[in-house]
């Protein structure tokens, strides 16, 4: 049984224009999303902005109510939980946010910021808190002397490294990385994210990780599996080496391409797909294949079906899934 099992997930929002005065629209941030994370296992999602990744994780947390589908975490029905009780589940879920300097209180020092999650949840004595951060922040690589010092005292990198140990004091089953390393300078990003492979590599048990990224060389070094997604879909997804040298859908394959590239394309490498296009709006969403306008192979069919879900797989678990009339071989 998956740790995390999301299915069918779906969410609208209605919004109106400048000020109030316009029309009322409804926008699908989210439609028909399935996923789901095994103990111990990374899983990302990736897209570009407005693709509906962070309104997922939102849901998953339960920061904000889903319109239906189902979310059942560690074999409980996560959606039905009454708010005490979601309360006194939510430490078994760390979460790091995209920007240190704001999901970090200036005004507490970081054994307080370190050590709230474990007096929200009423953990150990006020001693055993205090030797919890202390092995924390050795774990990430600060010394005790940071306990006392607020968070306006460290730099970018280590703001993420107190965030990193406050997501860990509870022993969650899952931790939440919304773009963690996306608000860091590069030289700082290959320290946080080796910090976090080597955390999790001695935890026991391992923490199940869901990963929130757009930089595709970042989820190549942290990712087991890759689920992609489009205005508010999961167009395709699987394992994270395979998907990204042999992609099916025309989506991810020009998400590869628009990566930078580290060299010059060897000779005779076919050309990159390229897409002129700018992303449709979540509030017209066109009909059929959602891709298709941008999309190299789209077809009469694309313009007016929506694309079933192809999956392959080994002993009736898939390894392989995507959305497309047309996909890449």
């Amino acid at each position: 049984m998956p740790l995390l099992d999301v299915a069918g997930l779906r969410k609208e929002f209605v919004t109106t224009g400048v000020f109030g005065g316009g029309v009322w629209t409804r926008v699908a941030a989210v439609s028909d999303v399935s996923f789901t994370v095994d103990a111990g296992e990374t899983l990302a999602l990736v897209g570009e902005s407005g693709s509906g990744k962070t309104t997922t994780v939102r849901m998953v947390l339960r920061l904000i109510e889903p319109d239906g589908g189902t979310i059942r975490f560690d074999g409980v029905d996560w959606l039905s939980l009454p708010p005490g009780e979601l309360n006194r589940q939510r430490r078994k879920i760390g979460v790091v946010f995209q920007d240190p300097a704001t999901s970090l209180d200036p005004r507490m020092n970081v054994e307080q910021i370190v050590t709230e999650p474990l007096a929200i949840h009423r953990i150990g004595s006020r001693n055993d808190r205090r030797r919890r951060a202390e092995e924390l922040l050795a774990a990430v690589g600060l010394p005790e002397s940071a306990l006392g010092k607020r968070p306006a005292e460290f730099s970018g990198g280590q703001r993420q490294r107190i965030a990193i140990a406050r997501a860990l004091s509870t022993a969650p089953k899952l931790l939440v990385l919304d773009e963690p390393v996306s608000a860091l300078d590069v030289s700082v990003r290959a320290q946080v994210l080796n910090l976090l492979a080597d955390l999790g590599e001695r935890s026991i048990p391992r923490p199940a990780t869901l990963f929130i990224g757009h930089d595709l060389a970042v989820v190549a070094h942290v990712a087991d599996r890759t689920a992609v997604m489009y205005l508010g879909r999961v167009v395709e997804e699987g394992p994270t080496a395979e998907l990204f040298s042999t992609p099916r859908h025309h989506y991810t394959s020009l998400l590869l391409a628009s990566q930078p590239r580290s060299a010059p394309a060897a000779q005779g490498e076919p050309p990159a797909p390229v897409s002129a296009d700018e992303p449709a709006s979540a509030a017209c969403i066109p009909p059929g294949c959602s891709f298709h306008p941008r999309c190299p192979a789209a077809n009469p069919r694309c313009r007016t079906e929506v694309p079933p879900e192809t999956a392959t797989g080994v002993s009736g678990r898939p390894i392989r899934r995507f959305a497309c009339f047309e996909p890449l071989e």
